[in-house]
């Protein structure tokens, strides 16, 4: 007859405190054999963690989204699915590093930013994701410079920032400063940037046609970054 071992009982304490099981800390002489103790803390970690993966998910603002099952790997001309595959695992965003997707409309570099980030929520990560001209135009309504700083605070709090479609419209020098705000500030507290563009960096300046700190701007977004680029026609008008 076998018998189910209890867990060591400093592992049980550790998880009791890190839960806020006060009270039963507190009875831990008379609960610490229990055979109830190991199932009433997982189900509440499983329980908080799918809670948490909720909040996490709803903040994101991912919306819809079809995951890499459904993505052809046949149709763009040129992409590197090694690449793809090892920034799935998160690599990228464990050191530090910011990832950018670049290519033509329509290659599948929202679907699978949207998965990067997909997959960054599961791995317990925050994250947030937008447009380009969404967090831009965003910034830039801002009417005095304590509301800007307050407001930069909701870009700059995400462990992964996911801005999508940059290149798609061209932009004045204020917004020019705005992106590089955040991708400084973003670089300096090791907070990756997972960004999407239709644009090649030597294109930039067409996106920021007056701007003097589109160098800048990109020396610093590509300074410690996997960078994937993708070639092929619009999947959308196959």
């Amino acid at each position: 007859m076998t018998t189910t071992e209890m867990p060591d009982p400093k592992e049980l304490q550790s998880r009791l405190k890190q839960l806020g099981f006060h009270g039963l800390l507190a009875h831990w002489e008379e609960i610490h054999n229990a055979p109830w103790l190991p199932s009433l803390l997982a189900w509440e970690e499983a329980e908080r963690q799918r809670r948490s993966l909720e909040r996490r998910l709803r903040n994101a603002r991912l919306g819809r989204f079809k995951p890499m099952a459904d993505f052809d790997w046949s149709w763009p001309r040129k992409i590197d699915r090694a690449q793809i595959d090892d920034l799935m695992t998160l690599r990228f965003l464990d050191e530090g590093a910011n990832a950018v997707l670049v290519g033509p409309n329509g290659v599948g570099k929202t679907l699978i930013a949207k998965n990067l980030a997909h997959q960054a929520l599961r791995r317990g990560y925050t994250v947030l994701f937008l447009t380009a001209s969404a967090m831009l135009n965003d910034l830039a309504a801002q009417d005095s410079a304590s509301a800007l700083e307050k407001r930069l605070g909701r870009y700059l709090r995400p462990r992964l920032l996911a801005i999508d479609e940059l290149g798609y419209l061209a932009y004045g020098n204020h917004h020019a400063d705005l992106l590089f705000e955040v991708i400084s500030r973003r670089y300096g507290g090791e907070k990756p940037i997972l960004l999407t563009t239709n644009r090649v960096f030597a294109e930039w300046n067409q996106t920021f046609p007056n701007a003097s700190c589109v160098v800048s701007l990109v020396d610093r977004l590509v300074h410690n970054a996997e960078i994937s680029t993708i070639e092929g026609d619009s999947y959308r008008l196959k």
